[in-house]
């Protein structure tokens, strides 16, 4: 990550650099704990993020998540720190305990770890603004965006502030919240929200912050890392800035991404920059030192992971239970046999056999379709050899997508093409079924596409741009998510509210007897 290190100024000392020199005398002493990207993941998982079985060890998990966050706190508390508690966001999907109780759960666990403030992920609108409004609601704490526009979304105008203020130690530390600007092409916000630009938002901000007088400035910032370190770079009076979404672990460990805290030289002062990683398996602290003015002196970072070892918290897991019982039975049930593990890695990179799969299942319950289309990003984890469980369908695919169909010409089924593999590496990248292409990563976005060829049915042969095809898709695509707004606007006809995703690939399993994974070069990459 060279542009990390080149802009990354090392400290694991609790003094700062001779770089940035102290202010001032220390007036105040603080720890701000931190979490993001927990994405419901109330029992951990495994280390290569397959779900959590009773076989193999787990990192995270609620109980251990709340009782490492207590622990946190105390021993802040013990060495004359107030503290703050922190969320970056995306506590939503990944788990069945969201599809079932859909953010119930999630805000119960946050209110057993004491969390006072929360930026909006983008996962917190998938199931759109009414079910986002009665979590914030449940959660019962400030949750902050500045960026985003409610005004015109009865259901979320009121609930969402840009930034909230706290007083700590005798400081003053402001928590401004920013939500990435790709949102509405990674979730289902609707059509009433306005993203806007998070730098012109959080300057905003920041000015009204300052103006009510001294503060320490913390930017609870769902934008992911990259984008992190540009805000940090071109923004004045930023002091913190508490990341989430590119799940990021930044801690003073060889295999981390960057220390903790991350340094970046800004506009008027020294920033810095802390990411626990993602789905509950890192709590992250920061101890800051601070002036009378609210600028930091000293500080000292870590991310802490969490380990099966790890004590568990009581209440914590008594919470985790109760919202487990009524998952049981539908967890459980058999679904199929698989003769080896369907991993999730490549998906978002090239043709991944459980990409196929998914995809073979949305083009056998779509008979009239030609072509199917899934989204890598969507494919959520693998799914386990041996035993495949309901459970660990809905862990694959837990977005509660419907499929969806419909009528395109060949030239927007190109253009769909072209923008799933616009980036590498992102959500959108294609997995299909019925089709075969060829690809040049290394060449220009917009001309990635080499070729395009149906494989079945009376419309087989090379994309004709002219030719209508049938489709069959996830309703996410189909309503414009992940970049496809071809299949919105273009569509000569659509339907999109067809069976449960994960139930039509669930039947498909069942079929497969015993499932086995396999690539056959449908997606040839140059």
């Amino acid at each position: 990550m060279p542009a990390l290190r080149r802009r990354t100024l090392l400290s694991a000392a609790l003094a700062l650099p001779a770089l940035r020199p102290a202010r001032g005398e220390t007036a105040s002493r603080v720890s701000l704990l931190h979490l993001n990207d927990f994405h419901s993941r109330h029992e951990g998982g495994q280390a290569s993020g397959a779900n959590c079985r009773p076989d193999a060890a787990c990192l995270g998990g609620s109980a251990r998540l709340v009782a490492a966050m207590k622990a946190s706190r105390a021993a802040a508390e013990a060495a004359g720190r107030a503290t703050l508690a922190l969320d970056a966001g995306d506590q939503f999907m990944g788990s069945l305990f969201y599809t079932y109780h859909r953010g119930l759960a999630e805000a119960a666990i946050q209110q057993a770890w004491g969390c006072e403030a929360m930026a909006l992920g983008n996962h917190e609108f998938d199931n759109g603004p009414a079910n986002a409004a009665r979590y914030i609601r449940a959660l019962g704490v400030p949750v902050l965006s500045a960026n985003v526009d409610t005004a015109a979304e009865p259901a979320l105008d009121g609930l969402v502030r840009p930034l909230a203020a706290f007083v700590r130690g005798g400081a003053r530390i402001v928590v401004i919240g920013l939500t990435t600007e790709e949102t509405p092409f990674t979730a289902s916000p609707g059509p009433k929200l306005r993203f806007r630009d998070s730098e012109e938002a959080a300057e905003r901000a920041i000015a009204a912050a300052r103006a009510e007088g001294p503060a320490t400035v913390v930017l609870l910032s769902h934008r992911g890392l990259p984008a992190d370190m540009r805000l940090a770079e071109r923004l004045p009076g930023v002091d913190v800035i508490v990341g989430g979404h590119s799940h990021t672990v930044l801690a003073n460990r060889p295999d981390a991404a960057g220390p903790a805290p991350t340094l970046v030289e800004g506009r008027d002062r020294t920033v810095r920059i802390v990411q626990a990683g993602a789905f509950g398996r890192f709590v992250g602290r920061l101890d800051l030192d601070l002036d009378a003015a609210g600028r930091v002196v000293a500080h000292r970072g870590e991310a802490e992971e969490i380990t099966p070892t790890m004590p568990e918290d009581a209440g914590a897991a008594a919470l985790v239970a109760r919202f487990a019982a009524p998952l049981a039975e539908l967890r459980a049930r058999p679904v199929a046999q698989s003769a080896a593990e369907l991993d999730n890695a490549a998906c978002r990179t090239g043709e991944c056999a459980l990409g196929n799969l998914i995809a073979e299942a949305m083009l056998a319950a779509a008979p009239g379709a030609d072509i199917a289309l899934q989204n890598g990003g969507g494919i959520r984890t693998r799914l386990p050899g041996g035993t495949i469980t309901y459970g660990d369908v809905l862990a694959v695919l837990p977005f509660g997508n419907t499929l969806a169909t419909a009528t395109i010409r060949g030239a927007t089924l190109l253009a769909a093409l072209e923008n799933g593999l616009s980036q590498p590496g992102a959500g959108r990248f294609p997995q299909i079924a019925g089709l075969r292409i060829e690809a040049d990563l290394k060449a220009p976005a917009g001309s990635r596409l080499v070729s395009a060829e149906v494989l079945r049915g009376e419309r087989a042969g090379r994309v004709d741009p002219e030719r209508a095809y049938r489709l069959v898709t996830n309703n996410f695509l189909r309503l414009g998510g992940d970049g496809y707004a071809m299949l919105r606007d273009a569509a000569l006809e659509s339907y999109d509210t067809g069976p449960l995703l994960e139930e039509v690939f669930a039947a498909h399993l069942a079929t497969q007897q015993p499932v086995a994974p396999r690539t056959d070069g449908r997606i040839g990459l140059r």
